[in-house]
This record gives C-alpha cells, structure tokens and sequence, in this order.
C-alpha cells in the first residue's frame, strides 16, 4: 500500500507559514531600497550603517554583558539545585524546592516581569543593569538546572564512588571526574541560559531603568520611531546568533561526551 504524501505536504507548508515572515525579513536586510516596497537590489549598506549608532551598540554591549553574567551565575547556582535534586532523598523540602526551581519555566513572563519590578520598587532598589542582571538569573538558573538534571539521569554516580575508593577526595573527584563527565550538560544549559538573556524583552522591559537600555528594548524602540531597514539588518545578525548558539546547545546536550 502507498504511503499517503498528505502529512509530508502539511508539515512543509506549516513550516513554511511559520518561517516566511524571517525568510522576507532576512531578504529585506540585503535590499537596497529604504521602504522595503520592492527590490532594489542587493546591497549590504544596512549592515554598514549599522557600525555608525552608537547607540545599538551601546545597547548590544549592556545586552552582552548581562547575558555573560547572568549565565556564568546560573551555571553555578543551577548546577549545584540539579544536583541536590537529583541526589538527595524526595522529602516535603525536596519538593518544594522542585517547585522553586521548575516554576520559572511556567509562569508567564509578564507575569514574572511584574512580579519583579514590584519586589525591586517594594525594596527601594533602583531600576538599572543591575535588576536586569538579577531578573535574567531568576530565569536562567531554571533552564540550567533541568538541563543538567536531564544529563543526571543517566550519570553513573559507580565512577565517583569508585574514583573515591582509590584514594581521590572530594575536590579531586568534582574536578577530574564529575565534572568533566557533566561538562556537555552544563555547556548546553550555560548556552541556553546566554540565548534566553540575550533574546529577552519582556522581563527586561519591566525591570529597566534609565541608562539600561538593552539590545531588544532598543529594537522595540526602532520600531517605534521607524528604521525598518536597520531593524531587518540588525535582526538578522541576532537572529544568526541566536540559532547558532542554539543548535550548538542542542547538539551538546545530545552527545555522550
């Protein structure tokens, strides 16, 4: 019996449907004409106007090192809750702090936006980088902890035990054997955790103030007062960025070694 080539043709045009609008934005960014109306030609001329605004690259460097920060943090605090979790006994404290670390993944960000600012306002600390910086930890330590806990499922923990019945201590141990073992799941979840930094707008634009502008607020704000063919250019190299960090976490965390 002939396999139906209905399922196949529905997938492709979903696809399709779902990647046009970057495909035209991606085309956009090379076309020489301002209003995107027709082609005009190819140009990279967008690209090199983009080097003269200081001002986004202003925002891309608050964006870079708030997204550098976040996630060397998170690594840290998300790797030690995956392995807590992982390794110590389900109690009532066990569960809840599952709840504590998994709920981040659930609530929505607008929701979790507002949360933040009112907490920042109900402490009098002032909006700037540095609440952005403690709200993109907040989320990020969450994705880095289920990341390494999926790869703690099937870790062998006989090799630490066996490492230590040789003679290694602890610090040894954590260096030479657990660690590097748990190095494609941390990398992967370190990779995820940059990607979702440098990528956040709502969150990010809650908590902001003055002076910290960041690359997607700055794009927002493009949008606002017109440079399409700035914003297509600038899109696409975030775009690139991003799916390329992206498929490299995907492709650590698939490998065994």
């Amino acid at each position: 019996m002939k396999r139906s080539r209905l399922p196949l043709l529905v997938t492709i045009a979903v696809l399709f449907f779902l990647y046009l609008p970057i495909i035209i934005l991606v085309a956009n960014s090379f076309n020489a004409s301002r209003f995107s109306t027709g082609w005009q030609g190819f140009s990279l001329g967008w690209y090199a106007r983009l080097l003269h605004e200081p001002e986004i690259w202003r925002a891309a460097r608050n964006s870079l090192v708030i997204a550098l920060g976040a996630t060397a943090l998170s690594v840290v605090f998300g790797t030690t809750a995956a392995f807590a979790l992982h390794r110590f006994a389900r109690s009532r404290l066990q569960r809840f702090h599952y709840g504590l670390v998994y709920t981040p993944l659930v609530v929505p960000e607008i929701l979790m936006g507002i949360s933040l600012l009112m907490a920042f306002a109900a402490a009098g600390v002032r909006l700037g980088l540095g609440t952005i910086f403690l709200a993109h930890v907040t989320f990020c330590v969450s994705f880095v902890a289920m990341t390494v806990l999926a790869r703690l499922q099937d870790f062998d923990f006989a090799v630490v035990e066996a490492a230590q019945d040789l003679g290694a201590g602890w610090g040894t141990t954590l260096r030479k054997v657990l660690l590097p073992l748990l190095a494609p799941g941390i990398l992967a979840g370190a990779l995820l955790a940059f990607t979702l930094s440098i990528d956040d707008f709502v969150i990010t634009f809650f908590v902001a103030g003055p002076g910290s502008t960041t690359l997607p607020i700055r794009i927002y704000s493009m949008i606002k007062y017109g440079s399409p063919p700035l914003i297509n250019a600038l899109s696409t190299i975030l775009l690139t960025v991003t799916f390329t960090a992206v498929a490299v976490s995907q492709r650590i965390s698939r490998s065994k070694g």
